[in-house]
């Protein structure tokens, strides 16, 4: 099953036909192999494969008869994730512009303007998170039936406060792995378990943003795995401090960042958690209590978002083993699957001692 499976389907099921927008966008970060060394890069996931959007960008640039094409490109559609959501409207624009055009070559298979591959198809490349080195990392608590399972384990009730504020916790946003990459079960822990969420990039510096005007600061959404160590978080919980530990030593995103517009409600998802081909988890992001919109102004206020922020929604109803009293065991396989988005794949491996 490929991780960039989840493009939207038609009213009756079948694959949707309308022509493609290339203001929606599929974007990700490849790693390509060359006789140089690895390199990564920023891509588009399109029907024919994967483009390049920065040496494409220096071919379409070429053709409209810019003299320094590829200095031009490296500044306007720059060939990491995170500069390119640093570039704003103005790489946006540029990333439209040049599917455009190389939508319409694209059968071609054109090269660089010095034969670079423009386009790979799936299995030359290996996907890696679509923002491996994010800004911050903060995981919010947006669903309400999460929530009070956790306190009715613990045998506390539901605090009154969640329902005045949107709460978060900050998580490692150095310890991001992507989609078909293993994940270290910790040394720390013997309860490993897995949380199916689903997160918001910013794209816009703000502060002090409205909710009503929160949504512009989205450049797009991918699926996140919150990987827990739950002996570990409890203890931390029980001392009224945490998650720490029991959260920050890996978070998985993936596959691809989906933009707004590719997106449409997001409020309206399939959310789906199997492992080992199994379903353990289902839900919809309809479910959530606090919205994107309502955790951006909180975040804001007095304070400053970047670009390359990652916002997670925290765990949808029955999304995790903890809930289900079920564990993820090492060599399992998690799949988190969400609608127009696709699916984050991990394998847990447990190192002898």
């Amino acid at each position: 099953m490929s991780n960039l499976q989840g493009r939207p389907k038609g009213a009756k099921g079948g694959r949707d036909v309308r022509a493609p927008r290339h203001d929606d966008m599929r974007l990700c970060t490849f790693e390509v192999r060359t006789h140089l060394g690895r390199h990564q890069r920023l891509g588009a996931v399109i029907t024919e494969g994967i483009v390049d959007l920065n040496f494409a960008c220096s071919w379409y640039l070429a053709r409209h008869g810019e003299s320094r094409p590829q200095a031009v490109a490296g500044a306007v559609l720059p060939h990491s994730m995170l500069q390119f959501l640093q570039g704003g409207e103005t790489s946006r624009s540029y990333a439209v512009r040049t599917l455009e055009a190389f939508g319409a070559q694209v059968r071609d298979r054109p090269q660089g303007i010095n034969e670079e591959t423009l386009v790979y198809s799936p299995d030359q490349v290996r996907l890696l998170a679509p923002l491996p080195n994010p800004t911050s990392l903060r995981d919010f608590f947006a669903f309400e039936d999460h929530v009070r399972m956790g306190f009715e384990k613990r045998g506390e009730p539901m605090p009154q406060e969640w329902y005045e504020i949107p709460v978060y916790y900050k998580s490692g946003h150095q310890n991001i792995i992507g989609t078909d990459q293993d994940v270290l079960w910790p040394s720390f822990t013997e309860k490993f378990d897995y949380e199916l969420e689903l997160a918001a990039v910013i794209g816009r510096e703000g502060r002090n943003i409205p909710a009503e005007k929160a949504s512009d600061y989205v450049a797009g959404y991918t699926v996140m795995n919150d990987f827990s160590a739950r002996d570990i978080q409890r203890k931390e919980m029980k001392v009224r401090l945490g998650p720490a530990k029991g959260k920050d030593w890996c978070t998985a995103l993936g596959p691809v960042l989906v933009t707004p517009d590719e997106i449409g409600d997001p409020y309206n998802l399939r959310m789906t958690a199997r492992i080992n081909g199994e379903t353990w988890s289902e839900g919809n992001s309809r479910a959530m209590y606090w919205k994107f919109e309502q955790m951006i102004e909180f975040l804001s206020k007095d304070d400053t978002i970047l670009p390359g922020d990652v916002i997670g929604s925290g765990t949808i109803g029955s999304g995790c083993g903890l809930e289900l009293n079920r564990w993820v065991q090492p060599g399992d396989v998690m799949e988190l699957e969400i609608d127009k988005i696709g699916i984050l794949r991990n394998r847990v491996v447990r190192k002898s001692k």
